[in-house]
């Protein structure tokens, strides 16, 4: 496969031209005859032939042109199923071509006013001047696509490509105060590329990171999703926390530092977390899991808030998961997450906890039913976070923990199959209630059904008949002028 010469450190890139490893897509071709015929340049950039020389897969594609916006909308018209013109004022025109979603862009020479991320949008003539604006030099590469097949890298992309550097066209200073988010992007470039940061950048990261208030949440929320689904999250994190950027958009995750771990047997809850995001991920199945992953990362975060020291030495966090399922939905929300998301990874901090009750005593059919319908459809997922919540060296104590939840898993098991538990209702619904009791809509309904429920979940199932009659003799105690 093209690019597999790419391993990190240093490699000596192939003979011959770069151009010769980038797979030019018949897209692409079909692309660079119409702007060829047309009198224009086209240039593949950025993303799309870094991936091609690392071997990575590419479904989308970046182009660059001299063409201007309505020229560009011109060309590819003809060509394409579908256009949009929503990033026409900052010339480009996205089309889907062959099937393939293609964004054409015009050469820029923009300035920004260093205030806000937006620019003062102005066209350029230089293809090497477009690349310079480009956030690092791996993604500042680019190939003729109009017939002669130039390979352009006037930066020195590709040997930085060839021994994983990140560094910037330009100074990082000019680049980041341009666009702070480039900052988390060399963070994100880190966890999914397995890059390593060059000094100069990472010092210029740390100076400006106080830049970043200027970025929206949604765009910064986009870049820490996509670092978290990378395959180096832990090592993207570690970047965000050491440079200073994560104190400025998730500063619960280095306050995590400042918390000793009750157990003794961490140097602090930060360096916990990121074992327990590390052994989570082990623990996918289908990919990454975005919810997992954050609960992951924020399981903890309620536990320097809640520290307390005790005689002998001895650290407490007593209720760390009620205040951190707050604090959780609180930075989601802040990052304008999705209401799903915020209440998925709230849940899951919550719950972390629930099974450490069952280490220390045997639990009842009803506290594993609890269990179970608190999880609701997270259960899988809680499973695989407390199975990681465990990070202690000591392996009597870990091989006790993993026994304990195997039996729990089993319980579980064993109940679902007889109750199904996954769909746990009373015995009774609404309709029958106010059917047995004579009752209309209203108040009683619901205490009635709620303590059904109750009862299903301390009991189990209870049948018909013996429903009926808990009912009523619920019913009874509770007077006939109780519906009001």
């Amino acid at each position: 496969m093209p690019g597999n010469w790419v391993r990190w450190p240093s490699v000596t890139p192939p003979a011959g031209s770069p151009a010769d490893l980038v797979p030019v897509p018949p897209v692409a071709a079909t692309l660079g005859g119409a702007f060829a015929a047309a009198g224009h340049e086209l240039h593949l950039v950025g993303g799309p032939v870094r991936d091609a020389l690392m071997g990575r897969p590419c479904t989308d594609l970046d182009f660059t042109t001299d063409a201007r916006p309505e020229q560009i909308r011109a060309v590819v018209e003809p060509l394409a199923s579908a256009v949009w013109t929503t990033g026409i004022a900052f010339g480009t025109i996205g089309a889907r071509v062959e099937g393939l979603m293609c964004e054409i862009t015009t050469f820029r020479a923009d300035r920004y006013d260093r205030i806000s991320r937006n620019p003062e949008v102005a066209w350029g003539d230089s293809l090497v001047d477009d690349l310079r604006r480009r956030d690092f030099t791996m993604n500042a590469m680019a190939v003729s696509v109009t017939g002669d097949r130039l390979f352009s890298d006037p930066y020195g992309g590709l040997a930085d490509l060839a021994r994983g550097a990140l560094r910037t066209p330009g100074t990082p200073e000019e680049s980041f105060a341009d666009d702070p988010l480039r900052m988390l992007r060399a963070a994100r470039f880190v966890s999914t590329l397995g890059v390593t940061i060059e000094p100069a950048v990472r010092a210029a990261m740390t100076d400006m990171a106080g830049e970043l208030a200027r970025i929206t949440p949604e765009r910064v929320l986009a870049e820490l999703t996509k670092l978290l689904l990378g395959a180096h999250p832990r090592a993207g994190l570690e970047v965000l926390v050491d440079t200073g950027l994560a104190a400025v958009v998730l500063p619960e995750l280095p306050a995590l530092r400042m918390a000793a771990d009750e157990h003794g047997q961490h140097k602090d809850v930060y360096a916990h977390t990121l074992q327990v995001l590390d052994q989570a991920i082990e623990l996918e199945t289908d990919g990454p899991d975005l919810v997992l992953r954050w609960a992951a990362l924020l399981h903890d975060v309620g536990k320097p808030a809640t520290r307390a020291f005790l005689p002998g030495g001895r650290v407490t966090f007593h209720h760390h998961e009620v205040v951190g399922k707050r604090m959780a939905r609180d930075r989601l929300k802040a990052l304008r997450a999705s209401k799903e998301l915020i209440d998925d990874v709230g849940r899951l901090v919550f719950l972390h906890l629930r099974f450490y009750g069952y280490r220390s005593s045997e639990w009842t059919d009803s506290a594993v039913r609890r269990y179970v319908v608190d999880a609701g459809p997270l259960l899988p997922r809680l499973h695989k976070l407390v199975r990681s919540d465990c990070t202690t060296r000591n392996k009597r104590k870990a091989a006790t923990l993993s026994t304990a939840y195997d039996t729990l898993e089993q319980r579980i098991a064993a109940l679902q199959e007889q109750e199904q538990l996954d769909a746990v209702r009373p015995d009774l619904n609404g309709n029958e209630i106010m059917q047995l009791l004579g009752i209309r809509p209203g108040p009683l309904v619901g205490r009635a059904y709620k303590h059904l429920l109750a009862l299903r979940m301390e009991h189990g199932p209870l049948g018909a008949d013996g429903a009926e009659a808990e009912l009523r003799r619920w019913y009874a105690t509770q007077g006939p002028t109780a519906n009001g």
